[in-house]
């Protein structure tokens, strides 16, 4: 039996107040929060705030492994294109009861409409997900649906075996239908967002910080340790450390990677590097004249030396990238990579002025580009390194800096000529990264590339249901990306996080991804 809504309410209104300060977590994310719908926002800075007030049919478990999450347990025919959902009791902060239509009304919502996510393609693995979105079908047409308040049936098109991976994503978060209801869009803000994990928002200040506190609601609230987590938007690195330093933050994300020897002799015990599946490249507008070029493309990519860049200008673990997937992904053969990739530097940049030439560039006549960048120390200096690299070519560079969250919406905005950007994996498999240069990827195609073969090779591998033939289209479609420089990768990434020994139940993982409610502090 679900616990009574009058009990919950009661509930939760015994820890409406600010949670006291010693039993706040405070973190340090490199920007602020665009928004907290979990169908509006896109970066990994925002999920860390969205994924501690909701959870999905699965989650992150300790150390980032799938295990349930609003989902208690789930069932999968053999043909691999049914799945049922047991959903477990629970409430939402509010004291209303969670139950499946919350996540058809979220799924319907996030691939259609006006709130349509910019990862909604993620999910056209789902039934007739792709005609949703487009438009072609209703929303009620959508393989989801909702048998019983506790039971969730989702119908896939094709056989996806890392569909409930892909169902951490924030994207497939459950959205609070009687909240959207009652305030539409300001349903994200404190006093109207009911959460349904382990905290709830208790304030936002724009540009300073958002503060959590714990839902008394939750499943497992009596294992949740904190009281609440007061996220800050910290875009200048150095400055937070700072503040780290002082003892005001216990957890900084995405150190200067500048600082990291320094660190490591300082304070050994609060730096944490680890591999991380994510991919540092510069996207690459394809509708600028010059870059539309296939050989001014792999100039820009020849020039640069990867190895000066991950060992001198950022020096904390990140390893060169040729490929479009990191290695290590799950089920994926070594990744492709160009042929010049051994060449020494020298040649490189003499077979990159040839290219150039050819293209009709060169000392009488440089190419002018610009090149944005987030606001921060490491994508600073990288910037300038790339502009120094590119002079031997005769390549001049206007470097534009801005604030992460404007730097990508100018992105999906194609209002640049080259751009810093990285993608970071939700789930482990080939195909968050290959996506990346689908032509139906829409905003997450940030140079708008489009290839038929690549398209053909992508769209076949996702008709593939044996792993190996999979794999090896996917390499196909990425062999081909590579060889144009479709986008040009530039490192793959190490996580670089500061914790203070205060905090307890931290554990580095592929992902990334330590979600508050497991860990703790340590009295001072």
């Amino acid at each position: 039996m679900r616990p009574g809504k009058i009990l919950l309410q009661l509930l939760a209104a015994c820890s409406l107040a600010t949670p006291a300060a010693a039993e706040v977590l405070k973190v340090a994310n490199p920007g602020h929060p665009a928004s907290l719908d979990p169908h509006r926002i896109t970066g990994v800075w925002e999920n860390r705030i969205v994924g501690d007030m909701l959870v999905g049919l699965t989650t992150e478990g300790r150390g980032g492994a799938v295990v349930p999450g609003a989902a208690e347990s789930w069932t999968v025919s053999d043909d691999g294109l049914h799945y049922e959902f047991a959903l477990r009791e629970h409430a939402w902060s509010d004291g209303t009861p969670v139950t499946a239509d919350d996540f058809v009304f979220a799924f319907r919502r996030m691939m259609s409409g006006e709130t349509t996510s910019p990862y909604a393609q993620f999910f056209w693995v789902i039934e007739n997900g792709r005609a949703v979105t487009s438009g072609e079908m209703p929303p009620q047409a959508l393989g989801v649906a909702a048998p019983a308040p506790d039971r969730l049936v989702i119908r896939l098109d094709r056989r996806t075996p890392y569909f409930p991976g892909l169902l951490m994503h924030f994207a497939a978060f459950p959205v609070p239908r009687h909240a959207v209801a009652e305030h539409g869009e300001d349903w994200t803000k404190p006093g109207n967002m009911p959460a349904n994990g382990a905290f709830r928002l208790a304030a936002r200040v724009p540009n300073d910080h958002v503060l959590l506190e714990k839902n008394p609601a939750f499943w497992d609230a009596p294992a949740v340790r904190l009281k609440g987590v007061q996220y800050f938007g910290l875009e200048d690195r150095d400055a937070a450390l700072l503040r780290f330093r002082a003892g005001e933050l216990h957890v900084l994300r995405d150190f200067p990677a500048s600082r990291t020897a320094w660190l490591r002799e300082r304070m050994p015990d609060a730096v944490h590097t680890a591999p991380y599946l994510g991919l540092s490249f510069l996207a690459v507008n394809h509708q600028r004249a010059a870059l539309g070029d296939a050989r001014v493309r792999r100039a820009l990519s020849m020039a640069l030396d990867r190895a000066t860049i991950t060992e001198k200008v950022l020096g904390s673990g990140e390893r060169p990238a040729f490929s479009l997937v990191p290695p290590g992904t799950a089920g994926y053969p070594d990744p492709a990579r160009p042929a010049w990739r051994d060449h020494s530097m020298q040649a490189r940049r003499e077979e990159a002025k040839a290219l150039m030439q050819a293209a009709g560039f060169g000392p009488g006549q440089p190419l002018q580009l610009r090149l944005r960048y987030p606001q921060s120390e490491n994508e600073r200096r990288v910037a300038i390194a790339l502009q120094s690299m590119w002079r031997a070519i005769h390549v001049d560079a206007e470097l534009q800096r801005a604030e992460t969250a404007i730097h990508y919406a100018a992105l999906q905005q194609g209002d640049f000529d080259l751009a810093l950007a990285s993608w970071l994996a939700v789930y482990d498999d080939a195909q968050t990264f290959t996506l990346l240069l689908q032509t139906e990827s829409g905003p997450n195609n940030l140079g708008n590339y489009s290839n038929a073969e690549y398209d053909r090779l992508t769209a076949a591998a996702s008709r593939q249901p044996d792993p190996a033939a999979r794999a090896r289209l996917l390499r196909e479609a990425e062999a081909l990306a590579v060889g144009e420089q479709a986008l040009i990768p530039l490192y793959h990434h190490v996580s670089r996080n500061l914790v203070s020994p205060r905090v307890t139940g931290w554990e580095d993982n592929m992902l990334d991804v330590n979600r508050s409610r497991y860990l703790g502090l340590r009295p001072e």
